[in-house]
């Protein structure tokens, strides 16, 4: 019996020991130009402060701009566990159906009227017009979207509990991303000529 007790509590030990470090260690880690944390005696506020959200980014045909924050762009993030983005809407504007797989996302309204929302795993949508103050989370994993239903630009913060949040949007990944197009044809009832209309819209852009 003692065998099996002690290798049982060398198991939970090694749980235990691996999982400790979870968290980070330092106050801090700003990563210099060979990517390691930097002399703590070198780091400034300035690291800690980031301006390039003042303004939005380039608008898509949709009506739609994104500036996405995390550690490549803001190295004070670094090992923090968040990211965040800006993101604005002209009127009738979209922020297409997509997904978050490592992160919950939590999105305020700064200005505007945003319909906004999320399907769960049974399909059910939660979703709502939500005005400049108010909030709405997004959890993990689940498919959400936006659209500007007022009649001026429209502009949301969005924070992301991960540092690298990662994002599948559902347009592209269906259509954008070599699915077999016979799965396709059988999956959406759509022709092939549908299929490569489609696909002309969400592939990836070839060049520099």
């Amino acid at each position: 019996m003692y065998p099996q007790l002690a290798f049982l509590f060398f198991i939970l030990l090694s749980k235990t020991t691996m999982g400790a470090e979870s968290d980070p260690v330092d106050d801090f880690c700003i990563l210099d130009e060979n990517r390691v944390c930097k002399n703590p005696r070198l780091v400034t506020p300035e690291d800690f402060i980031f301006p390039g959200i003042k303004f939005p980014g380039n608008f898509s045909a949709t009506g739609f701009s994104s500036v996405a924050v995390n550690p490549s762009s803001f190295p004070g993030l670094n090992t923090l566990g968040m990211s965040f983005v800006r993101a604005d809407f002209r009127p009738g504007g979209i922020n297409p159906p997509h997904s978050h797989p490592r992160a919950t996302e939590t999105v305020y309204v700064v200005r505007g009227k945003v319909y906004s929302g999320f399907v769960d795993s049974t399909n059910r949508v939660f979703a709502g017009v939500i005005e400049q103050g108010e909030v709405m989370v997004f959890p993990r994993g689940l498919v959400h979207f936006q659209m500007n239903v007022g009649k001026s630009d429209a502009t949301v913060f969005g924070c992301f509990n991960s540092q690298n949040p990662g994002m599948q949007k559902i347009p592209n990944v269906l259509f954008g991303s070599g699915i077999n197009d016979e799965l396709l044809e059988k999956a959406f009832g759509l022709s092939l000529r549908q299929i490569s209309v489609m696909r002309r819209r969400f592939l990836p852009k070839k060049g520099f």
